[in-house]
């Protein structure tokens, strides 16, 4: 946001992408998170790789990469980026139970990479819910959100804790 106007909406209301010409190239990174909660046999099972459909934790990591390179495929205003780094990690998170996935984006461009690292994060999450929902159809993601962000005009965010 730029002052108090939307930078994708035009003066009618309708939406446009946003010219990034002029700005200036900078390296920006981005942090994003997801929670997948589940019953703790769900989370056994996956930690202890006997999941039917394979290893859970590997096919949501590469998923979550995948889905960063696609972002501005599946956001209509999103600006398609040469991503320099994408990386997903999915450790237990024991007190849900259940998985935190943590999706990292870099790029040095005009404009910055919230929305791959918050597509990362959330396709990782929806893909580790698509390979255990055969044991635990009542899984739930959560808490998906950017946690901290670098680079750019609008300067750096963290997400206070």
């Amino acid at each position: 946001m730029s002052g108090n106007t939307l930078t994708h909406l035009g003066a009618q209301g309708e939406a446009h992408m946003v010219d990034v010409g002029d700005k200036a190239e900078t390296m920006r990174t981005a942090v994003a998170e997801g929670f997948v909660s589940m019953q703790a046999e769900t989370l056994a099972m996956i930690l202890d790789g006997n999941a039917k459909k394979g290893d859970v934790l590997g096919t949501a990591r590469i998923a979550g990469i995948m889905a960063a390179k696609k972002a501005h495929d599946l956001i209509p205003l999103c600006h398609p980026l040469l991503l320099t780094k994408v990386s997903v990690d999915i450790e237990p998170a024991p007190a849900l139970p259940g998985l935190k996935v943590t999706a990292l984006a870099r790029v040095t461009g005009k404009t910055g990479v919230e929305m791959e690292a918050l597509t990362a994060a959330s396709v990782a999450c929806l893909t580790i819910y698509d390979m255990a929902k055969a044991v635990d159809r009542a899984m739930v993601i959560s808490g998906i959100r950017l946690v901290e962000k670098s680079g750019g005009k609008s300067g750096d965010y963290r997400v206070e804790t």
